[in-house]
């Protein structure tokens, strides 16, 4: 693996400002998992290097760019709508262009219908173009001609790029890049490229800055952060990093994804009991309770194994809470099969549960399995689980009632005069406060809950 060092691009800079008569404005639009927020950062943060502005809608923009998300059909055909209502904006402003990246980009039938179906897209790059979009867009602008790069991957990280963050309270920290474990289900390989991780000392330094800068919650970010360390020079594993970063001294906390069962060590959860820094909540996707799909979806694991986890955890960690990814309808499951996913649920009793009905992805293993059960059957299961799963977070999130919590203000409550708050569980409570207060620490009565979300009372904000 290389690892690379961005450096400004005044070349591109110089190209970019004299074909613009006033500082451009580029709308940068991210679809998809935490990852692809973060590459947006990033894409705004080279993209403000070389002297664009920033602007939150495609009708000032002098630029708009797709960051793409390939994991689900629906997300695909959400990103072929918005391109597609983009025509008439570009026939009234030929100077605008028009640019898709990110992991829909790095499949090569994605790229051939951009450059039969959609001409007047102007840009397209996959996911290891970040560093090079200054130089992309002179070219495209020198020779007049659309850029439309081959799908290709780098084995190589790029460090230091500029990066404009959507929070200032709340970072994203990728710590590794790309995926080694070819579920049978999963496009994320193919377009993500093979595992890379950042040196050690990269991840600190970024972190180090970011809990100087105020940031009071950092996530940590990785297709599979469980296998972080595969590849570096020196011997580390993903609890050692979290180790190192517990030592830098501030008042801020810890989340990571995504966890993957079959990599989770019992050192791993050790490592959460004993740091007050990490966030006492574990995101492990399970996928499904039938030991016959996991194998089909190759995840390397049984559910007895996940379940002794799980047992491990809850000993290590008091007021340990999880969340999982469920597919329903994988192809081949029977009712037998989901049957037992909903045993699992019920075992596990989630706090939060993401689930989804399986979406056919070109390329894998799993889209060449047959597939006999109808879509009908499909939203039936998901109907069911999802029942399931809500009668089991309701009771649990309600008999929270009278507790009394530390939580992160992040954003205005649906209710007016009200903010959120999320709790160290990963749970949100509603309660009434002004606004001013997003992006601090609070102290919080729990007073009852609404379905899933907590309310609760103000008790006093921190630095008051």
């Amino acid at each position: 693996m290389e690892t690379l060092t961005y450096s400004h691009n005044a070349q591109a800079a110089q190209i970019l400002a004299a074909y613009y008569e006033t500082p451009p404005l580029a709308y940068v639009h991210s679809y998809g998992c935490q990852q692809n927020v973060n590459d947006g950062e990033k894409l705004r943060g080279v993209l403000m290097d070389v002297g664009f502005g920033i602007c939150d809608n495609v009708e000032q923009a002098d630029l708009i760019l797709f960051n793409t998300c390939a994991v689900r059909e629906h997300a695909e055909q959400r990103v072929f709508g918005n391109i597609g209502a983009l025509k008439k904006l570009k026939q009234s402003n030929p100077r605008l262009i028009i640019g898709v990246c990110g992991c829909m980009a790095q499949q090569p039938h994605i790229v051939e219908k951009l450059r039969q179906s959609y001409p007047y897209v102007d840009l397209v790059f996959g996911v290891d173009g970040i560093d090079r979009l200054p130089a992309m867009l002179a070219q495209r602008i020198s020779r007049g001609k659309r850029y439309l790069e081959t799908p290709a991957s780098r084995n190589a990280v790029v460090e230091e790029l500029p990066i404009r963050r959507d929070s200032g309270f709340r970072a994203w920290l990728p710590i590794m890049y790309g995926c080694d474990n070819f579920c049978t289900y999963c496009i994320v390989p193919y377009v993500r490229g093979r595992e890379r991780s950042r040196e050690p000392e990269a991840i600190l330094a970024e972190f180090r800055e970011l809990v100087t800068k105020g940031y009071k919650e950092i996530t940590l970010l990785g297709q599979n952060v469980n296998s972080y360390g595969k590849g570096l020079s020196r011997a580390i594993d993903f609890a050692d990093l979290v180790n190192l970063l517990c030592e830098v001294e501030g008042d801020y906390q810890i989340r990571f994804m995504t966890s993957h069962p079959k990599d989770a060590s019992r050192k791993l959860l050790d490592t959460i009991a004993a740091q007050p820094h990490l966030c006492k909540h574990i995101h492990l996707p399970v996928q499904s309770g039938s030991d016959r799909l996991l194998k089909e979806m190759n995840r390397h694991y049984t559910v007895a194994q996940y379940l002794e986890l799980v047992d491990y955890a809850r000993q290590q960690i008091p007021g340990v809470t999880f969340s999982s990814d469920i597919i329903v309808g994988f192809p081949g499951e029977t009712e037998e099969d989901f049957e037992k996913t909903l045993e699992l649920v019920r075992k596990v009793g989630y706090m939060q549960l993401f689930t989804f009905i399986y979406s056919k992805r070109s390329g894998t293993k799993a889209a060449e399995l047959p597939d006999p059960t109808t879509h009908a059957e499909k939203a039936a299961r998901m109907e069911r689980l999802l029942k399931t799963q809500d009668e089991i977070a309701f009771a649990a999130v309600a008999a929270m009632a009278g507790q009394t919590v530390r939580v992160l203000v992040e954003a205005a409550g649906r209710t007016p005069g009200t903010v959120n708050g999320r709790l160290d569980n990963n749970l949100v409570v509603e309660f009434p406060a002004d606004e001013t207060l997003i992006g601090s620490w609070a102290t919080v009565r729990l007073t009852g809950s609404r379905a899933a979300l907590l309310v609760g009372t103000l008790c006093n904000v921190e630095g008051e």
